[in-house]
């Protein structure tokens, strides 16, 4: 075909999660997320415009707001905001409520880290994937500031993949220790982040992998 008579490539919109991370990265991020913050499974389908649709399959889902272990208003996947103000407990959303909120929350995260750590969209999906799931747990500015940021910076992507896992702990009745939920969480992360990186690293491999921290 003549390049001039190809059909015009469709980019992902702007402000789209996908426009952000790439499609590959979102998609495993719609998904992710949700299992982690909720502990629900979702599918999702993203357009070549980037339009994502999350669908909900099986799991608990807040649809009404609760107060989280630190007495923060919560819904959906772990979103604490809602129209510029802080969820209160009781408040009702629906499904595509949820859906809405979750993209424009992890726009916000991956914006962030993309600024911190210029990934490649094409090449780092998992690796994108981790950070973003990271950040979104612990916050961008703990993403940026880590030695797992710097290590990525500095080449070294398995010191990246690494240095997540220390970020495992939680004051529990005003002291900082390991958290039994945290340490699978980096640990899954983690093998998000190595895929690629080796011969037993793979993405087929990596199911397989994530078994073992569940």
């Amino acid at each position: 075909m003549d390049a001039d008579k190809r059909p015009p490539l469709t980019l992902p919109k702007k402000g789209s999660l996908a426009a952000v991370v790439g499609i590959s990265a979102a998609a495993m991020l719609l998904r992710l997320v949700p299992e982690e913050e909720s502990g629900r499974t979702v599918a999702v389908q993203i357009e070549p415009d980037g339009k994502a649709q999350v669908i909900h399959i099986s799991g608990r889902q807040y649809l009404t707001a609760y107060l989280d272990i630190a007495g923060v208003g919560t819904a959906c996947d772990g979103i604490t905001s809602f129209q510029g103000m802080p969820i209160r407990k009781g408040q009702v959303f629906d499904e595509t409520q949820c859906a809405a909120m979750l993209e424009r929350e992890l726009v916000k995260h991956a914006e962030g880290v993309m600024r911190c750590t210029p990934f490649n969209t094409g090449t780092q999906p998992y690796q994108i994937t981790a950070a973003v799931s990271f950040a979104y747990n612990v916050g961008v500015g703990s993403w940026c500031g880590s030695t797992a940021a710097k290590r990525f910076k500095a080449g070294d992507i398995t010191g990246m993949c690494d240095w997540l896992l220390p970020w495992n702990k939680a004051r529990v009745k005003g002291v900082l220790q390991p958290v039994t939920g945290l340490s699978k969480r980096r640990n899954r992360e983690r093998q998000y982040c190595l895929t690629g990186t080796g011969p037993t690293f793979t993405p087929t491999t990596l199911n397989a992998r994530l078994q073992a921290f569940r």
